[in-house]
């Protein structure tokens, strides 16, 4: 695991303009593999091995009204995490103050719920039960493998703050009212 942990860097002090721009960009590649290419690609295997898409009625619609502010979601903590934590989502380019605002004060992983919410709702309007399983696959490898990793690094580095947070904040069911921190004094 100390290798592991050894992959977080901090990002380097950069203006806000340009975590932006780095954080839109790595958005962007991941949105294109994960929201677009690999749906595409499990569907024509699905075809391949002669799965058939799945149907419902209001199917040309309906996922979209939880697509819209998944993806939102997503966007919007892509945002805080440049703006606020000063730096961006990549582990190797992570932020460098502890993010605690906008998304964050209400799920600890606001952005795996909007993109793995975004991926599952492509996968209803795709019909494809491969897509549905890729994204709740990929919740549970985040939870199981990757969520220890980061929050130790996050303990680590943030101490009791974190600890506080996380003791407050759940991973993936948000909360009504944002978190807001204890201040001494």
């Amino acid at each position: 695991m100390a290798w592991s942990l050894s992959r977080f860097k901090p990002a380097a002090p950069a203006s806000t303009k340009r975590n932006l721009l780095k954080t839109a960009t790595q958005g962007s590649v991941f949105w294109l593999l994960f929201v677009v290419a690999a749906p595409l690609l499990l569907v024509r295997l699905e075809s391949i091995v002669g799965l058939e898409q799945f149907e419902f009625p209001s199917q040309t619609w309906s996922p979209w009204i939880v697509f819209v502010p998944a993806a939102l979601l997503n966007l919007y903590s892509g945002y805080s995490m440049a703006t606020l934590g000063h730096g961006t989502p990549l582990p190797t380019d992570c932020a460098r103050s502890l993010v605690l605002g906008g998304a964050y004060g209400h799920v600890r992983n606001p952005m795996g719920v909007g993109g793995l919410l975004a991926m599952a709702c492509v996968g209803c309007a795709l019909g494809s039960p491969f897509t549905i399983a890729l994204s709740i696959c990929g919740g549970v490898v985040w939870n199981v493998f990757v969520r220890p990793i980061e929050e130790r690094e996050l303990e680590d580095r943030f101490g009791a703050d974190y600890a506080a947070y996380k003791s407050s904040v759940r991973c993936w069911v948000p909360r009504f009212r944002a978190y807001r921190p204890m201040r001494d004094g």
